[in-house]
């Protein structure tokens, strides 16, 4: 007993009071920027370094949902042209939203329709569906019900079953072997609902783009309602995108 009082002792307070306006460390990549200076002559180090094409070149343009957040882009570029910056609020409601170029300071989005907002404003259950992902993002989910993070004082759970959830959250490619079970379990949601693609797989395959083995025809045949970028998404990530896009204070 008195090793579990030292214990909770030495590991302080857990709990992320303000989920706003956290602070994390600098070393955590969110955001990249780009600054507004021209790259060398016939230089593409940055766009060749890539391992899933997430840059265009003239000019640069980084695009999130393709994007693994790893630093080799920043790490190769002779004019030191791309920093990651810690800013972790990267949820977009457009796809179109997620390409950073020059100009891009923030990531923002709309918010939810009023009628969204009125039906899931106050109480929001989702079913998450792991669809061939590396349980990175699954991982990251999972702590948004801990200690620390707490997504159920804002009245956002994970339940066990779609016929008792409001939307879906996909994370994962989309293998061949899930994609019809993404259907039935999308079909056994009550309507309304919604669809929140998490981390770089589920929004554009991310490493897995030209495989053969995924099957995304679900994602072209409706719509998305929120994108969450990252490789995985940090938790900050995916509660103040949902945060801002109910419109909670």
């Amino acid at each position: 007993m008195i090793d579990a009082i030292k214990l909770r002792i030495l590991q302080g307070d857990p709990i992320i009071h303000d989920v706003r306006n956290a602070s994390l460390p600098k070393l955590f990549r969110g955001l990249p920027t780009i600054d507004n200076k021209a790259c060398p002559d016939g230089c593409n180090k940055c766009a060749e370094v890539c391992p899933t094409n997430a840059i265009k070149l003239n000019p640069v343009k980084i695009d999130l949902g393709l994007c693994v957040f790893c630093p080799l882009c920043e790490e190769v570029c002779p004019e030191k042209i791309i920093h990651f910056t810690n800013e972790y609020k990267i949820a977009s409601d457009s796809r179109e939203n997620l390409i950073v170029t020059k100009e891009t300071k923030t990531i923002s989005h709309e918010k939810a329709s009023e009628k969204i907002r009125n039906y899931f404003g106050k109480s929001l259950k989702l079913r998450q569906i792991s669809a061939g992902g590396c349980n990175g993002c699954e991982l990251e989910l999972n702590a948004l019900s801990n200690v620390n993070f707490d997504m159920g004082r804002f009245g956002i759970e994970f339940v066990a079953s779609p016929r008792h959830a409001d939307g879906v959250v996909i994370t994962g490619p989309i293998t061949q072997n899930m994609a019809k079970a993404i259907e039935i379990c999308y079909e056994a949601v009550p309507n309304p609902k919604i669809i929140i693609l998490g981390g770089a797989c589920a929004i554009s395959g991310g490493i897995f783009q030209n495989s053969k083995e995924i099957q995304r025809k679900f994602l072209t045949e409706n719509k998305i309602d929120l994108f969450i970028p990252g490789c995985p998404p940090h938790p900050l990530t995916f509660i103040n995108g949902l945060l801002d896009w109910l419109d909670k204070i």
